[in-house]
Order: C-alpha cells, then sequence, then structure tokens
C-alpha cells in the first residue's frame, strides 16, 4: 500500500476519473466502499472538493475558443473587480495568481475575434482593471 494517506489517494484517483464509481475508488485505493463514501462526504462538507468536471481539450471542441487571461487589477479596487469578474459568463475559471499578473481567467468564447470582444468590452470595461493579456490554448498535450 502506498505511503500516501488515504484521502490523498482517493483525492488522486477523482482527479483522474471525476466519474469513478465509490466501488473503483475502493479497489484502487483498497479500502471498503463505506470508506470512500465516508472520506470524499467529509471532503465536499469541508469544501476540498468543489465540484465534478469533465476535462475538456478545447481544439476538439467546435466553434469555442478558450484563452487564459492574466489581468492585473488596482488594489484598490480588487475586492469590486473580483466580484464584477466573477459575474461575467464567457469567464469560466477565476483563479488568483502568483506569477506575472494577479489573476488568471479561463475565457470561452466562438471564436478569437470573441474572445477579444469579452476582453475589450467587458473585462477592461471593469473599473480597476489596469491589463488583460490573452493567451489562446492551442493543443492539448496532456
Amino acid at each position: 500500500m502506498s505511503a500516501e494517506s488515504t484521502e490523498e489517494r482517493i483525492l488522486s484517483v477523482l482527479e483522474e476519473d471525476a466519474q469513478a464509481s465509490y466501488a473503483e475508488i475502493a479497489d484502487r485505493v483498497e479500502v471498503s466502499k463505506p470508506t470512500v463514501r465516508k472520506y470524499i462526504q467529509r471532503l465536499e462538507d469541508e469544501e476540498v472538493i468543489v465540484g465534478y468536471s469533465a476535462d475538456v481539450d478545447p481544439k476538439k471542441l467546435p466553434g469555442q475558443s478558450i484563452a487564459l487571461v492574466g489581468m492585473d487589477v488596482d488594489s484598490g479596487r480588487y475586492v469590486e473587480a473580483v466580484r464584477e469578474l466573477k459575474e461575467i459568463a464567457a469567464i469560466e475559471k477565476l483563479y488568483t495568481s502568483s506569477g506575472d499578473h494577479m489573476l488568471m481567467a479561463e475565457v470561452r468564447a466562438p471564436d478569437g475575434d470573441a474572445v477579444g470582444d469579452v476582453i475589450e468590452s467587458t473585462i477592461k470595461d471593469i473599473e480597476g482593471v489596469t491589463a488583460a493579456h490573452p493567451s489562446f490554448l492551442q493543443e492539448r498535450l496532456k
């Protein structure tokens, strides 16, 4: 059995396959189904697991472009700007960042022009957003 904790092993299985059944997880982690159920329920209650999703290859989506957009925000307007960014339907995910930009957003739109429109006429119009730099996803490698 692995030196990883049961919790870490369960999370690892779920990260690989969010649709794995309790029985599949139990077999792979070498614990009982009730144990898996108990751990998953606790992890959901503690909001360690915040949802289940499909991992999508953007190049295989017809009529959709995905860009990661690095944004900088004036610190005096940070909270308000984040609230407004969370309300934009085209932003699928929004993260804080310690890299080149304060925030990173996953923006989805029908094509590159539409992503540009979201950036220019929606994101940059939010008071306090000082920069928005897109990187379009091209090919999924893993």
